[in-house]
Parts: C-alpha cells; sequence; structure tokens
C-alpha cells in the first residue's frame, strides 16, 4: 500500500473538512497547504497532529516531487486554473464541487487531466453518503423495478450565517443556484436514474427577502429532465428558503417507490400496501461540509490509485456527465427555452 503526501489548495471553510478526512485515510496525509495569504505551518500543524509545510506560492509547491496529490478547495473560478497547473505537474487530484464555473472551463480541466494521465476525484461526496448508498443498494436489487420518475432536491437556505456567504452571492464566484449547491442534487438524480438525457427544461426564480438581496443571481431553480428512453425527472434547488436542511428524494417504478428513506415494493411479500416500510439509514441533513462522507469518498479514492484505476461514482467522467446537464439546465433558464444534448 502505496503512502501519499497530500497538499491542499486554498485553506478555507471546505478545506477544514477535507484534511482530517485525508488524514484518517489508510494512505494519505496531508503535508502542505497553499494559501494566498500566509499562514502559520506551527499552528497549523498542531490543529490537525501532523507536520505541515505551507506555501504562498503555487508553483513552489506543486514542483514538490515528495507532494503525490493535491486537494484543490480554492473558490469555484479558481479550480480549471489550478486543475490544469496541477495535472501539469503531474499531481492526483481532489476537486471540490462545482468542477468550474462553465463548460468551457470544464473541457479544458479534461483535456488537461487527459493529457497528463492522472486520476481524479471530484467531491460529489453525496454518492458516498449513507443515504445513497442505501438508495443505490436498493435501486440494484431491483425491488422498485425500472424506474420511470425520479425526483431528487436540495432545499438549503444559504444566508448570511454561513461563511461562504460573502463570496457566494457574486454572479463570477456561485454562479446559479445549481452551480453553488444543487448540483448535489442534480448528481444524485442521474447516479438514481442513470442513462442519457436527451432534453432539459429549466425555470428559476428569487426570493423576495431581504436576506437573501445580495445575491447577484437567481436563488431557486427547478429542471425538468427528459431522458433518451421516455423517462423524465425533475430537480429543484432551492438556497434561498428558510427552512430546516432538505434533501428529498422520491423515485418511482414499475415495482415500488422510495421517499426518502421509507419505500415499497412489491417484490417483497407481505407488506402492508398502505404503509411505507423504512431504511436505517443516516439521511443528508445538513450543508455543513463537516458533516459531508468525505472519508468514505477519499478513502476510496486512493484506493483506486493502489489499483490504478479509475475511482467509482464520482470520477471526472461522473462529474463532466452531471456538470453537462447542469450548464443545459441554466442555458434553459437563461434563454426561456428547452435545451437538447
Amino acid at each position: 500500500m502505496k503512502k501519499y503526501n497530500v497538499g491542499i489548495i486554498g485553506h478555507g471553510w471546505v478545506a477544514t473538512a477535507h484534511i482530517p478526512a485525508i488524514n484518517e485515510s489508510k494512505q494519505a496525509q496531508v503535508t502542505a497547504i497553499y494559501s494566498s495569504r500566509p499562514l502559520d505551518a506551527a499552528a497549523l500543524s498542531t490543529k490537525y497532529g501532523s507536520p505541515v509545510t505551507t506555501y504562498t506560492d503555487l508553483d513552489a509547491m506543486l514542483a514538490n516531487p515528495d507532494i503525490h496529490a493535491v486537494s484543490i478547495c480554492s473558490y469555484p473560478y479558481q479550480h480549471a486554473a489550478h486543475v490544469i497547473a496541477a495535472a501539469k505537474a503531474g499531481k492526483q487530484i481532489i476537486i471540490e464541487k462545482p468542477l468550474a464555473l462553465s463548460w468551457k472551463d470544464c473541457l479544458a480541466i479534461e483535456a488537461a487531466v487527459k493529457k497528463a494521465g492522472v486520476k481524479v476525484c471530484v467531491c460529489f461526496e453525496c454518492r458516498y453518503s449513507s443515504q445513497f448508498l442505501a438508495t443505490k443498494a436498493l435501486l440494484d436489487r431491483g425491488l422498485l423495478g425500472e424506474i420511470h420518475y425520479g425526483e431528487v432536491d436540495y432545499y438549503h437556505g444559504i444566508g448570511p450565517w454561513y461563511g461562504q456567504f460573502r463570496w457566494n452571492t457574486r454572479k463570477d464566484a456561485g454562479g446559479s443556484s445549481l452551480l453553488t449547491a444543487g448540483c448535489h442534487a442534480l448528481d444524485a438524480l442521474l447516479l438514481c436514474m442513470a442513462g442519457d438525457v436527451a432534453e432539459v427544461t429549466s425555470y428559476d426564480t428569487k426570493s423576495k427577502s431581504p436576506i437573501f438581496a445580495p445575491y447577484e443571481y437567481t436563488t431557486s431553480s427547478v429542471t425538468i429532465l427528459k431522458f433518451k428512453d421516455g423517462r423524465i425527472g425533475k430537480c429543484a434547488a432551492v438556497v434561498d428558503c428558510l427552512q430546516p436542511y432538505y434533501f428529498h428524494t422520491h423515485l418511482v417504478g414499475s415495482e415500488g417507490s422510495l421517499l426518502d428513506n421509507k419505500f415499497h415494493s412489491m417484490k417483497l411479500d407481505g407488506l402492508n400496501k398502505s404503509k411505507w416500510s423504512e431504511l436505517s439509514m443516516k439521511m443528508l441533513d445538513s450543508g455543513d461540509v463537516s458533516d459531508h462522507p468525505y472519508k468514505t469518498q477519499f478513502q476510496a479514492f486512493f484506493d483506486a490509485l493502489d489499483a490504478g484505476k479509475e475511482m467509482a461514482l464520482t470520477s471526472l467522467a461522473d462529474a463532466l456527465a452531471s456538470h453537462r446537464v447542469l450548464f443545459a439546465a441554466d442555458k434553459s433558464a437563461a434563454t426561456g427555452k428547452a435545451v437538447k444534448l
């Protein structure tokens, strides 16, 4: 089992979740942190329980041959430049979502990674949550039959009480309700329904609450997906709600349905058709990065590196497929027209 020294690019809120998750893996340890602002290496070493070298020069960190991988925790509008630089340096790469704020930048990321031959883990970590591991297991075992309709929705009020609010409100930083956070729900919907999307239609709007007035973009959207085989799906992305965090899931199939952590299946004898059965899984119930299943995801990434394979569930190819639909949805909302893929 190889040991991986990992460098962190950007020491903000999300990095404070990435670092302990990486350090808790069997093979990896964060040994370097790059930030545009000077950091106290001694204090960070104490905080994270192992020696950390700090950098204010990204090229210097990437030039260090003892660093095998990087975790990109910078602002979304910096992702493309940082991924391309890391790929050129031959580093294995973890990237926070979204990949980038434009499809053009996503394609540039894809080209750089392919040319360098490095492996990538994209932080659609909800695929590794208890909720979606259990949901996918139910689907894979055929207990719901063939899914013909699905909806996965993201409700999370991202207001001034979140540190990211100060930059997330900007169009050139947050992008859209889907890009900034709702992409987790759209990605989960595509995971559950699989198959190719033929067309998307999306509409967006914005809360009149003064709390969310600083946002430069519409903060609620609903997207209808039409799959090539005729199935349909829906994804709401609402980041201007005043309610508890809610990751809504409803899947309807030929043999049963799933509603959040409840299900009914015609394939199981003896179930009461007038009541739901319950799955004992942990629900996604918080937008706090400290609650996200990074540890499970990162362990899968380092295991895949050991095996010389692309990781399951959250590879670059998986993420690109979701981003392609995401950008089509935002284009539909902006133009008021359906967008074919």
